[in-house]
């Protein structure tokens, strides 16, 4: 049997680590495509680690050719106060970047079988107390404009004879990164609490979960289109905020206004002050079993 032979895109940020870690269990050969190949090579470790601009050139084929699989995880980060510029490289690091990876995989002598493209549940917009699966219709707003596009061009490796997975993420709880890892210095000290009053939902996923699905994306034929990459049962902010307190040994009562998220974070905080109450229909149906499906143990096991 040949050796599984997988390329990935933004390998060093929040996911990357983990899911090359889990394809190297499996002895896969790992091609990491990155900007700046010598620090993919340093953090990653037993990599093939290729040079490409995502903004400015097509991927190499030479990197996708042959591949079992292709997971795309590069783009500009959200989290970060929204200016001008800020949304511009939101939006093209998505847009262009997959339209110039799509470039590199028609040109592949070989093309991979299949594309495991991130997106988000920003696609939904905020919809209060609704359940949203994964036929739910996406919203006007910027970032579910952003998805809308970003999905529509990894879509189009489907007409390249490419199986296509659109994995929508939500909250990622991995102490090391992203939302959580920001969250637990103010509630260590005491001093953390429900946002902008607590009822909007918060759609959340433990990272070993998040690489689970995107390897059951990869492994199994049956898994096309979007997917919600969310735990089971989502909870609202206050919920979240309560048992993130529990977790710590720590109060977890001070309420943080919006208006201060707004002032902060600007059009941002739409994100943290409204949310979405997705939930992993699809995943579920296809038999995906969660490793931690209930938020007290998920939290426990991503602070560790």
């Amino acid at each position: 049997m040949s050796p599984l032979r997988v390329t990935v895109t933004g390998a060093t940020g929040l996911l990357g680590p983990g899911l090359v870690a889990a394809l190297q269990q499996r002895d896969a050969e790992v091609t990491v495509l990155s900007r700046d190949a010598d620090r993919a090579r340093e953090r990653l470790g037993d990599v093939q680690a290729v040079a490409w601009d995502l903004m400015s050139e097509a991927a190499p084929a030479e990197a996708l050719s042959g591949r079992h699989a292709v997971f795309h995880l590069a783009g500009e980060p959200v989290a970060q106060r929204w200016s001008a510029h800020t949304k511009r490289a939101i939006r093209e690091s998505r847009v262009l970047g997959t339209s110039n990876l799509l470039a590199g995989i028609e040109a592949a002598s070989e093309r991979p079988e299949v594309l495991v493209s991130s997106s988000a549940i920003g696609y939904y917009g905020s919809h209060g107390e609704e359940p949203l699966d994964e036929e739910a219709p996406p919203a006007g707003d910027f970032l579910a404009r952003v998805c809308v596009e970003w999905e529509a061009e990894a879509a189009r490796a489907a007409e390249l004879g490419v199986r296509v997975v659109l994995v929508r993420t939500g909250v990622v709880l991995d102490a090391s990164g992203g939302a959580l890892a920001k969250m637990l210095p103010p509630f260590r000290l005491g001093i953390g609490g429900p946002v902008a009053g607590g009822a909007q939902y918060m759609a959340w996923i433990h990272t070993d979960d998040l690489v689970g699905l995107m390897l059951a994306a990869m492994d199994d034929e049956r898994w096309s289109g979007p997917i919600n990459a969310t735990a089971p049962e989502p909870v609202t902010n206050a919920e979240f905020s309560r048992e993130l307190g529990r977790v710590l040994g720590r109060p977890a009562l001070l309420p943080v206004p919006g208006l201060a998220l707004h002032l902060l974070y600007g059009e941002m905080a739409e994100i943290v002050t409204t949310g979405a109450r997705a939930v992993p229909a699809k995943p579920l149906v296809l038999g995906y079993e969660f490793l931690h499906p209930r938020l007290p143990e998920a939290l426990r096991s991503a602070i560790g």
